[in-house]
């Protein structure tokens, strides 16, 4: 799976561990993605996406048919 949220966009980040001596590995910061399905009502059927844990927030606070346009709108398609 794509460690990618659908609707912020969120991708991993990228930085070093960096050990008692000092000496620096490289190492990446992946965003809490989890799927999650929602049903849509306007079209009848339940959507699964791809969504940071900040993003459900996000979905519970504006709703799921004002989320899905903001997707669509960023050329994804659900």
């Amino acid at each position: 799976m794509s460690a990618h949220c659908q609707l912020t966009g969120a991708r991993p980040g990228f930085g070093n561990t960096v050990s008692h001596s000092h000496r620096r590995t490289s190492r990446r910061f992946d965003p809490n993605i989890q799927r999650k399905r929602y049903w849509l009502p306007s079209e009848g059927r339940y959507v699964r996406l791809t969504l940071g844990v900040r993003a459900i927030r996000t979905v519970d606070r504006i709703g799921i048919e004002a989320a899905v346009a903001r997707i669509r709108a960023g050329g994804v398609t659900v």
